[in-house]
């Protein structure tokens, strides 16, 4: 039987991925962890439901063209599952009207060695996420003998999970700027909460930002997970919305690191390098 996974960075040559879909993508209903998910001052604001058609399209032909490119160089390319996303999420501790998709499979599977694990997530829509990608993930386990399928701890997302004024009364971008960089987020230290995309991993190293979707109670877990490894906590003080690490701090190469001018990393936090 073939290894099909191991992966320790994101700038190795790259040889099999999962690229994601559009199809039936939703705006979420708003809710705790996603107030601050849409700028102020964008006309999205208070639009929920399916996405429009045109715009579902024109994503799918970006993704489909990404397949092409991919495969003509010879990588392997698996799709999610197409799912239907508008339908309410019910669990015994909250409730959702929608989902969300799977443009993104990067924010719900992180890949460590020959792991693959399925984040916890913090946002309620995007609590089912996973189910897509079990097909690729059943198929990995048959394959590939040395494949670990780990799920993330399974949140409850209830109230406690959430600082529940966070967004009250009137809240500018300068209010938002002032709370990530005095690492108050609207996420609690409940429940072990993390997406995927805010982990960067470097080899032996993981970097993990503490920010609006990953709480420390994650790093944590990662520590106890894979005590072999060293696990860094960062944040980016100029970050108010939930944007995940690798749009902010990204290795290119060994030795380089691209850093978003606007999200600093923290002079202290550079020490590490």
């Amino acid at each position: 039987m073939a290894k099909v996974v191991n992966s320790w960075n994101d700038f190795d040559p790259l040889k099999h991925v999962i690229v994601g879909r559009a199809d039936n993508t939703c705006i979420p209903p708003t809710e705790p962890a996603s107030e601050s998910k849409v700028p102020l001052d964008s006309p999205m604001r208070g639009m929920t439901g399916p996405r429009p058609t045109d715009t579902v399209e024109a994503a799918n032909e970006q993704l489909d063209g990404l397949v092409k490119i991919l495969e003509d160089r010879g990588v392997k390319v698996d799709r999610p599952e197409v799912m239907q996303w508008n339908q309410a999420v019910v669990t015994p501790h909250f409730m959702t009207g929608s989902m969300f998709g799977t443009m993104p499979p990067r924010d719900v599977l992180l890949t460590i060695g020959s792991d693959m694990i399925m984040a916890s997530m913090s946002f309620r829509s995007r609590f089912f996420e996973y189910l897509a990608y079990n097909k690729n993930l059943r198929e990995y386990f048959d394959q590939d003998p040395d494949f670990r399928w780990i799920a993330g701890p399974r949140p409850e997302l209830g109230e406690a999970s959430y600082k529940k004024d966070y967004y009250d009364g009137e809240v500018t971008e300068e209010t938002l700027l002032e709370r990530t960089a005095n690492l108050d987020m609207v996420t609690t230290e409940h429940e072990i909460l993390f997406d995927a995309a805010d982990v960067l991993r470097l080899g032996k190293d993981l970097f993990i930002q503490h920010g609006l979707t990953t709480n420390r109670k994650a790093m944590d877990w990662f520590r106890r997970m894979y005590p072999e490894l060293r696990v860094h906590a960062v944040n980016f003080p100029g970050d108010p919305y939930p944007i995940h690490i690798d749009a902010t701090f990204t290795p290119l190469k060994p030795g380089t690191i691209i850093n978003n001018p606007h999200r600093r990393l923290p002079q202290a936090q550079r020490a590490i390098f």
